[in-house]
């Protein structure tokens, strides 16, 4: 009787999984065909090119929030004053960083200290000194404040910036020299834009001069070359699919722009989540749709920020530990979208989606792993069925993130190396099989005393940037 109990409470548990794993694995084929088909159809169209044919541009501030940062700061200043772009400023907020992240760029970029007085529109902690320099062909200013996290940062940053547009990213990027241009395209096609996302690319192993790709090699590194294809399929399957509806829940802190007056009206960046990103843009819907506001958050498949990922598993963990922790914090945080008619799609589909396949997913793929080494060791496991079924799904998953992979690179013109090929083959099954388990388990035990660091910068060891 037990035994028969424990053979239909396993049986159950795996078919779940499995129905589980094949929904994951439609929505997977579905969003990288939708992306695939957008990336070749808008090259075929001539989008991915440079045209502003009215020579009118969207004023925009540039906010980059920094701390300890003094490896990379200047490469990425430098990246953004190659942009072919005429009316921006650059806004680095220094938050209280204790090595010489300031005394870089005051030195490289001859900077003076001013009296600037801010508007504080959003709270946020108090500005120690200010420094700026004009002798550029943008004003490029420096604030440092009392430490108060990321998004306290970004909050300065907004209440510092001159323009009705601004963009933020990571103080370890940097932009492709028309990545600005394209990124406010959007907001020329249609004055109800509130917030655009940007593709984000690895750097590790690209030489990058003057915001141009002179040569792109994937990482000789393992970890940091797996993350490439990680980056590809997400930023191909969901951004583009969810596009089509008006359904980003998510745009990456690394490169996002948006509409000052709409971010100041929902109180800025929330500095008490570790997904500041996230949680502004689930604020955004939420503050459009309850107010009855015709809005559109996009996303700009052409315009490039190249970032540096880890190249250490213990940076990693740390990384995917912040983001899990944000993505539990956000959806908490507006949980009355679920399953709310006012919220159309948003709550239907991207909801339901980064709860299933993201908050929930390294629980559930855990548990099915468990279930099906309990259903072994009783004698329940059909093994043949269950290896084929394994197997089928990695060759799946891995063939989705080549596609992905070589779509991205073909569509942007970048060229690889045969060498470079045979890596990408090779370590996509090892991403699919192994990594995944890995950050599944990091994901698993995230939220275990996650309050005590919720305003923590995340560390991870930097490189300095090929830039020039």
């Amino acid at each position: 009787m037990t035994e028969n109990i424990v053979q239909t409470v396993l049986n159950a548990v795996g078919a779940f999984f499995i129905i589980y794993m094949i929904g994951y694995a439609s929505f997977l084929f579905a969003a990288v065909v939708v992306g695939s088909s957008s990336l070749y159809g808008s090259k075929r169209r001539n989008i991915l090119k440079n045209e502003l044919q009215t020579g009118y541009y969207v004023p925009v501030s540039i906010l980059v929030p920094a701390y300890n940062e003094e490896t990379t700061i200047v490469s990425t200043v430098n990246s953004l004053l190659a942009q072919e772009y005429k009316l921006y400023e650059i806004i680095v907020v220094d938050d209280g960083s204790k090595d010489n992240t300031s005394q870089e760029l005051i030195d490289c970029f001859n900077m003076r200290r001013i009296n600037h007085p801010l508007q504080n529109k959003i709270p946020c902690q108090p500005v120690e000194a200010v420094y700026e320099t004009n002798a550029y062909k943008v004003p490029i200013i420096l604030i440092r404040k009392k430490n108060g996290g990321k998004a306290d940062a970004l909050n300065m940053g907004i209440n510092a910036s001159r323009y009705p547009y601004f963009l933020c990213m990571d103080a370890d990027s940097i932009l492709q020299y028309d990545s600005l241009e394209k990124v406010v395209r959007p907001v020329l096609e249609d004055d109800n834009v509130v917030a655009v996302g940007g593709a984000v690319r690895p750097c590790n192993g690209t030489e990058i001069k003057n915001g141009r790709v002179i040569s792109y090699h994937l990482p000789n590194k393992i970890l940091p070359c797996m993350q490439v294809l990680e980056y590809d399929r997400s930023f191909l399957a969901s951004r583009i699919l969810f596009d089509k509806f008006n359904g980003s829940i998510i745009i990456s802190g690394a490169f996002g722009l948006f509409k000052k007056s709409t971010v100041i009206s929902v109180g800025g960046y929330d500095s008490t989540t570790m997904g500041e990103d996230m949680e502004l843009v689930i604020k955004l819907h939420a503050f459009c749709r309850e107010n009855n506001i015709l809005y559109r958050i996009r996303y700009a498949t052409d315009a490039v920020c190249w970032t540096q990922v880890p190249e250490h598993l213990k940076d990693l963990r740390g990384q995917r530990r912040r983001w899990h922790i944000g993505l539990f914090q956000s959806m908490k945080a507006h949980s009355k979208i679920l399953m709310n008619p006012k919220y159309g799609l948003v709550s239907f589909i991207s909801y339901l989606y980064f709860l299933f396949y993201e908050l929930l997913s390294p629980y559930i793929e855990v548990i099915g792993i468990l279930t099906m080494v309990l259903a072994a060791v009783f004698g329940f496991l059909n093994a043949k069925f269950m290896l084929m079924y394994m197997l089928i799904y990695v060759a799946f998953s891995s063939i989705l993130s080549l596609t992905a992979f070589f779509a991205r690179i073909h569509t942007i013109d970048l060229r690889i190396t045969f060498t470079d090929i045979l890596k990408a083959i090779g370590l996509c099954f090892i991403e699919v099989s192994f990594l995944r388990f890995i950050l599944a388990w990091v994901r698993i035990t995230a939220l275990i005393g996650y309050r005590k660091k919720k305003s923590k910068w995340g560390k991870i060891q930097r490189q300095k940037i090929n830039f020039d």
